[in-house]
């Protein structure tokens, strides 16, 4: 089987067809919170439980999650957009009105996300131009029983039920 060149902006047009949930990855580095939104959060394994998410190389905050060592998967409920929108900004403007505590674990545990999976850093593979990073759960809680935030086609949305 040939390679085929796949044109970047198809690529992506394609593949936001599929709908993800949103997560925010949080840590502690240097004793302030660092944080990224992820739309590629998974399950990995039950034995040892593990779980994953693609951060993109080019990403400023990944280095900064990566060197602490430990992170918490934040699963975000679908009135969350306001905090994606906090953590995705440029510096220390991050968690500007972002409510959160800091675990035992010493991580940043968003209030009112859905869930919180706090994980130690199990390996880091490269993937492209993304990384491949697994976590062993260390501690999780489900926080409230809500509708997930969803991405698709570039844009946040929520889960509506048809059956």
């Amino acid at each position: 089987m040939s390679e085929t060149t796949i044109d970047p902006a198809e690529f992506r047009r394609v593949l936001g067809s599929y709908p993800t949930g949103v997560c925010v990855i949080t840590a502690m580095a240097d004793g302030l919170p660092a944080g990224m939104v992820v739309g590629s959060f998974t399950s990995v394994s039950l034995n040892p439980p593990l779980v994953g998410f693609f951060p993109d190389k080019s990403s400023t905050s990944w280095p900064l999650i990566e060197s602490a060592g430990h992170f918490c998967v934040n699963v975000m409920a679908s009135d969350q957009a306001a905090v994606c929108r906090a953590v995705t900004a440029k510096g220390d403007a991050k968690f500007l009105g972002v409510d959160y505590h800091v675990s035992d674990h010493g991580l940043p545990v968003i209030a009112d996300s859905i869930a919180a999976i706090e994980c130690k850093l199990y390996s880091v593979t490269e993937a492209g131009d993304h990384w491949f990073v697994l976590g062993q759960v260390l501690r999780m809680e489900t926080v409230r029983d809500d509708g997930p935030m969803l991405f698709h086609r570039g844009r946040y949305g929520s889960f509506a039920e048809t059956i």
